[in-house]
Order: structure tokens, then C-alpha cells, then sequence
């Protein structure tokens, strides 16, 4: 079924990112795999190429495009191309970050950052997981006192993407500790400031690419004009952003799985067994087939949530059935093509290993699938 969703400046975009991924991403993919993170130079020529902060308004250097298929374009070419990893640290810097800094600053705010933002000089992150603490939010431990015009910054972050490179880390802080939801603020801490430390770039199971640190603050001055919004009204602004993030998610967990179905499809037609392809058994014809009929069938719903979304009417629970469905879509089709590759999907060198170990965190970071649930599962009045 033919995608409705793009019109002509979308596929010209579409062709402009592919040019760019294969000329300035993948001949680096095993470098920065090695390294266990992206150069920051991938962030100032994603930049110079447009790539970057489409949503931000051209009299602050950016796109002046608040359209969120062009990000869906990068999303989906990044993997593509291959560049999971890496294209992650984009696609957080525009789908997760980027909307609190345009929704939530304040016009010296945005002179300050918006320019750096879309240019790539100024990578950003958001910090909200603690040790200890991930889907419970309200009961974040790290504290912002207020001391004059500033504030001052004590606790801890882990798992948090771009953690290594970031510039500005959009962090979960408690301002009032006695209080729960009520109490968290955002506060933007910038790279530098005294008392703010990273710590390990965490070794993980897949996304080898992709910069995942541990941040500790300890007495860190962070000064009042780094405030995002109000006082108290973190945690709104937290969950009114979840929704794109999470679409992003999804959109990159259809993708995944599209891609796995082309190479496997590639794969069985090539392979044989018993003197004919693996692909003529009606076995292998009967996976590909359930796994091409559900991959479509959430693609178009994905794609419905993406007009929603633009159109300013994504509401919390259909952003969540669409994270939760697609992921754990993601995470069955390429089990299943992994295994109608044989012995050869566990070899690293084959593609389909690397999305094996790519596609497990997808079910767990933005929202586990037993949070989406609950949100859904609230919506029905229960």
C-alpha cells in the first residue's frame, strides 16, 4: 500500500539526507562504534546541512519548519543507512529536545541557545532517569536549592543519551523536595560549570555509537535565567513533550523493522538449503508474510499519529499504544529474521545482529511497554 504521508519536498529531502549519511555517517560507523561514541563533528555538519533544529525559526538560524516528517525522513534513513547508533544523537537533539527550548524559553533564552542548537555547536540532552529511580518520576532525588540568582545543583543522572557530548542538559531537578510532581522544575546545565561531572560513557548491550553517560552535580550554581518555564511545572512540561518523543521511537521501531524484512527477504532469496532457496519453503513464506502484513499495518498507523501530531492533536494514550506496539513489533520481526538467517544472524557482520542489539532498548527507554499500558489502560477509565 502506497505511504500517503510525504508530498514532493519531503522525498527531495529524503534523497539530500541519504547523500549526506553516505558520505559524512557511514564511513565512520565503525569508528565511532569502536569508541563508543559519535563525533562531534557529526553535529556541526548535520547542521551546515539543515539537518538540524528544522523547527526552529529562521531569525535564530534555524529551518523555520515545524514539520515533524522531516524528521521522520532522518529517522528513517539514519536507519537505513545503517547508523542506528548515531543517528539517534540527532533524532534526540531534534524530535526530544529541541521542543522544550522552542516551547519553554524565553526570548533572551532563545537568542542564547536556538542559534547554537540548530547550528550543531551546541548538542543537547535531557536528563531525567536517576539511579534507582527510572519510570517514577515524582520521586527524583536531585535537588535545585535556590541561593539568590541561582540555583544550586546536588544529585545524580544515569542512562542518559548525548551524555558524553552534550552542551546543554535539559535536567529533572526537585526545587521544592517536600513535594512530588509538584515539585520538579527544569533547569538547563551547561557544559563547564563547576561541580558538573561526567562520569562513565556506559557499555552497553547495543547502540554501541550513541554516547549514554552517568552525570553527577555536586554543588553546581546554575543561574535562575537557565530556567525553563516555571517553577513547579516541570513535570507538566515533561509529559506534554513525551508524546513526540515517543512517536519518534516508534517511527524509528517501524523502520527497524522494515529494514529487517527487506534484508531477510534479500537473504532467503540468495541462501539455500536442501538445493533450493530458503525462501521457497513455505515456512520462511508464511514469517515473511505475517511479518510484511503487521510492519505495514503499523506503519499506517504510525503515520496517522504523525498528522496528529502535527497537527497539534496527538493525544498522551495514542502516542503510547503507538510506542508500545511498534517496539515490541520491532523487537518480534527481527528476532524472527534473525533466526531465518541461521547460524549467520548471530555473526556481527551481518546486519541483522547489530538491529538484534540495537532493538531491545526501544521497549524500555521513553516509557517501558508496561507504562504505555497504564496510560492506555487509564484512558479506559480503569
Amino acid at each position: 500500500m502506497r505511504r500517503e504521508l510525504f508530498e514532493a519536498d519531503h522525498q527531495a529531502f529524503r534523497e539530500s539526507v541519504r547523500a549526506f549519511l553516505d558520505r559524512e555517517v557511514v564511513p565512520h560507523l565503525a569508528e565511532w562504534d569502536a569508541a563508543g561514541v559519535a563525533s562531534r563533528d557529526l553535529f556541526t555538519v548535520a547542521g551546515k546541512a539543515g539537518f538540524l533544529g528544522m523547527a526552529v525559526p529562521e531569525s535564530y538560524g534555524g529551518g523555520g519548519v515545524d514539520d515533524f516528517r522531516f524528521n521522520a525522513v532522518i529517522g528513517e534513513e539514519a536507519i537505513r543507512a545503517g547508523a542506528t547508533a548515531a543517528g539517534l544523537g540527532i533524532t534526540l537533539h531534534n524530535d526530544v529536545a529541541l521542543p522544550y527550548f522552542l516551547r519553554y524559553c524565553t526570548e533572551e533564552q532563545r537568542r542564547r541557545w536556538l542559534p547554537g542548537i540548530a547550528s550543531g555547536e551546541l548538542i543537547t540532552a535531557i536528563a531525567m532517569t536517576e539511579p534507582g529511580i527510572g519510570s517514577d518520576l515524582a520521586s527524583i532525588s536531585t535537588s535545585a536549592i535556590r541561593d539568590g540568582d541561582h540555583y544550586l545543583v546536588n544529585g545524580a543522572k544515569t542512562f542518559i543519551t548525548n551524555g558524553i557530548n552534550a552542551d546543554l542538559v535539559i535536567t529533572a531537578v526537585k526545587t521544592d523536595p517536600k513535594q512530588r510532581h509538584k515539585g520538579i522544575s527544569l533547569l538547563v546545565i551547561e557544559r563547564d560549570m563547576p561541580g558538573f561531572e561526567r562520569g562513565r560513557n556506559l557499555d552497553k548491550l547495543g547502540l554501541h555509537a550513541q554516547d549514554t553517560a552517568e552525570l553527577s552535580f555536586t554543588d553546581v550554581r546554575v543561574p535562575v535565567g537557565n530556567l525553563l518555564g516555571e517553577e513547579g511545572q516541570g513535570f507538566r512540561q515533561l509529559v506534554a513533550n513525551l508524546p513526540q518523543e515517543r512517536v519518534s521511537i516508534a517511527l524509528a521501531a517501524v523502520a527497524s523493522a522494515s529494514v529487517a524484512l527487506e534484508q531477510t527477504l534479500e537473504y532467503v532469496k540468495g541462501r539455500k538449503a536442501f538445493g533450493q532457496p530458503i525462501g521457497s519453503f513455505q515456512n520462511t513464506r508464511f514469517v515473511l508474510a505475517e511479518i510484511a502484513t503487521e510492519v505495514e499495518i503499523a506503519q499506517t498507523y504510525l503515520d496517522r499519529c504523525i498528522r496528529a501530531l502535527n497537527a497539534d492533536e496527538l493525544t498522551a494514550e495514542d502516542a503510547a499504544k503507538a510506542k508500545w506496539w511498534c517496539t515490541e513489533l520491532q523487537g518480534r520481526v527481527v528476532d524472527r529474521c534473525l533466526q531465518l538467517h541461521g547460524g549467520y544472524g548471530y555473526m556481527t557482520e551481518y546486519p541483522i545482529a547489530r538491529a538484534f542489539a540495537d532493538a531491545r532498548i526501544t521497549r524500555i527507554y521513553g516509557g517501558t511497554t508496561e507504562i504505555m499500558k497504564e496510560v492506555v489502560g487509564r484512558s479506559l477509565g480503569l
